[in-house]
């Protein structure tokens, strides 16, 4: 039964990433067209949708998401979300249809095929770098005045140790949320963890839900006060903190 268990983990992986290359493929001329110019972005932003909903579903996950709060049309919006797992992009991008850029580690650059699109659509950061970590306030900002939204993992990436529920949050969000005073939308993942982890020998297809809560507002902040920045990574690490243990009742 155990060799059967790894047989299967090893397919089902393998075609995971089978389905992250093929609509790339089918889709190559329009999306080599979309990335063109940093005003066709919300064409790119379509497919990718559609570049997410397929490997999801064609790897056996469907997702259900409750809102406390919708979404308005032309605004921007700060998305940060818990990360466990790398189907977390994708989910984010399946359930959010407001355009929005990622804000990510380079290292996924370097993925073949989707390290092309990704490292000239979303906005890298070094965190080894003083430098880079300041240029990303400097392209935010300019993707912001475009009209779109932005999404960052809080926690800076993958916690090492899977059974911590979720890590402590960086800085940069908060700090790019205030500085621009754009709304910031926390979203709890309840199932990615369970479902697609880093671990290669686990998983499994099935449910993946979704809570996108009550926006908070930045108005009146400013980034020269630590304390405006501190509070509010705070209260937004304890409503996904909350909402984890929720669902795991």
């Amino acid at each position: 039964m155990k060799i059967l268990k790894i047989i299967f983990w090893s397919l089902w992986r393998i075609w995971f990433y089978i389905m992250m290359g093929i609509p790339i493929i089918i889709m190559l001329p329009f999306l080599l067209v979309s990335i063109l110019k940093e005003k066709w972005y919300p064409y790119f932003f379509i497919m990718a949708r559609i570049w997410a909903k397929w490997i999801l579903y064609g790897s056996g996950f469907y997702y259900r998401v409750e809102n406390e709060q919708q979404l308005e049309s032309h605004k921007s919006y700060m998305f940060v979300a818990n990360h466990t797992s790398m189907a977390d992009i994708m989910l984010m991008l399946a359930v959010v249809k407001h355009p929005f850029v990622f804000v990510g580690k380079k290292e996924l650059s370097k993925i073949p095929l989707f390290g092309f699109f990704y490292k000239r659509t979303c906005i890298l950061v070094d965190r080894g770098s003083q430098r880079s970590r300041m240029e990303v306030f400097n392209r935010a900002e300019r993707r912001l005045k475009q009209g779109l939204s932005i999404c960052i993992f809080p926690e800076g990436g993958v916690p090492a140790n899977e059974s911590i529920l979720l890590d402590g949050f960086k800085d940069g969000a908060f700090r790019l949320a205030i500085e621009h005073q754009v709304p910031i939308v926390p979203m709890t993942f309840a199932d990615n963890k369970e479902r697609f982890s880093y671990t290669f020998l686990s998983g499994s297809p099935g449910l993946m839900r979704v809570k996108v809560h009550s926006f908070i507002p930045t108005i009146g902040k400013t980034i020269e006060n630590k304390k405006d920045i501190k509070e509010i990574k705070e209260k937004v690490w304890g409503v996904i903190h909350n909402q984890l243990l929720e669902f795991m009742r």
